[in-house]
């Protein structure tokens, strides 16, 4: 099944030193999937919204080499990180298959991303998409022929096996990842755009500003998260549950109903979270001050009627979700009345990617 993506030898010729650059975002599921299978296959279908102001930006540089093995070295920022290699290493033994050039070059990859690092945004995602566009646009030059179409759904495939979500940003607008028989084209092995025209404008435009609550490490890696759904008592209640869910989505989507895709969403993101905290051992990764937000939201939205919604992703940040019409009000009430929440008082300013 995965054969389409293999690319022999005999069918490219090696080029010396260059460099390419890639620039990728980060997205936000909407519908979560937490656990996987073997080789990064997810255990239910997720959709999720690409950003636009949450990026990273990624150059690869290669030169030619004679030993055996992967040479890798990465700078972030501009500077040297000798503990992210690993990572990426590991990444390439997972790809190699598919990329079979990585052995005979040397890589210099340098990355940044337009948030801060640790802030909660999904730098695995972006980060592993902006490496998988650098990849193909290497095969590329070195003579594979893709489509623009197929090198996107190769991007996605390759992505997807240095971080499950980042088959997602690979593109713009609502991004679905997992195979199943209500959308067409979905694959367990990269994401599938979803049609813009089954999309209400309203959607097309939405904000999403990120409440930085907590910027340090998450006590537990999603990593781990993910293995936790293994032998969890819910997991295939909750993996059979977000395919539904994703079903009702999909009307959602194309009527323009806010009120009715908020509160998807907000189910969706509290049904992540109880699955951590019933897995064993149990663990928690909202902090105080993720509720407390959540309380002021409720809140503001019932005194009111503003369409102010919010997800998680598998840390203590906010997502706070609304339309363009409802701006104005509502990003007042974040600066005087939800920032008070944030590590440091900041918050990230974003939108949706169309």
């Amino acid at each position: 099944m995965e054969k389409q993506f293999q690319t022999t030898l005999d069918t490219i010729y090696l080029l010396k030193e260059g460099e390419v650059s890639a620039k990728s975002p980060s997205n936000i599921a909407l519908i979560k999937y937490w656990g996987k299978k073997k080789n990064q296959i997810p255990t239910n279908s997720s959709i999720s919204y690409t950003l636009t102001n949450s990026f990273t930006e990624t150059t690869l540089k290669f030169t030619p080499k004679q030993e055996d093995g992967f040479d890798v070295k990465v700078y972030l920022e501009g500077e040297f990180k000798e503990s992210f290699a690993p990572k990426i290493i590991t990444f390439f033994e997972r790809i190699t298959a598919y990329i079979p050039f990585l052995e005979q070059y040397s890589f210099e990859v340098h990355t940044s991303n337009s948030f801060p690092h640790s802030s909660g945004i999904a730098s695995s995602a972006s980060g592993m998409s902006a490496m998988a566009l650098c990849l193909v646009e290497i095969e590329k030059q070195l003579g594979a022929k893709l489509s623009e179409d197929k090198a996107l759904e190769k991007a996605s495939f390759l992505a997807r096996l240095g971080s499950g979500s980042a088959c997602r940003s690979v593109y713009k607008g609502l991004v679905e990842w997992g195979g199943n028989n209500f959308i067409k084209g979905s694959s367990d092995l990269y994401g599938t755009k979803f049609p813009d025209e089954e999309i209400h404008d309203v959607f097309k435009t939405f904000h999403d500003t990120i409440l930085l609550i907590h910027e340090g490490e998450k006590s537990v890696s999603s990593t781990v998260g993910h293995n936790l759904m293994n032998g969890h008592p819910y997991a295939e209640r909750r993996f059979d549950e977000a395919n539904e869910n994703l079903q009702k989505l999909i009307p959602i989507l194309k009527s323009g109903d806010v009120k009715a895709f908020g509160e998807l969403v907000e189910h969706e993101a509290l049904t992540l979270h109880a699955m951590m905290m019933m897995s064993n051992p149990a663990f928690i990764l909202m902090k105080p001050n993720t509720v407390a937000a959540l309380d002021k939201l409720w809140e503001f939205r019932r005194e009111t009627g503003n369409q102010l919604y919010f997800t998680l992703d598998a840390g203590a940040n906010v997502h706070l979700l609304y339309p363009a019409e409802d701006a104005e009000a509502i990003e007042i009430f974040i600066e005087n009345e939800l920032k008070q929440f944030c590590q440091s008082g900041k918050y990230i300013k974003d939108k949706v990617n169309f």
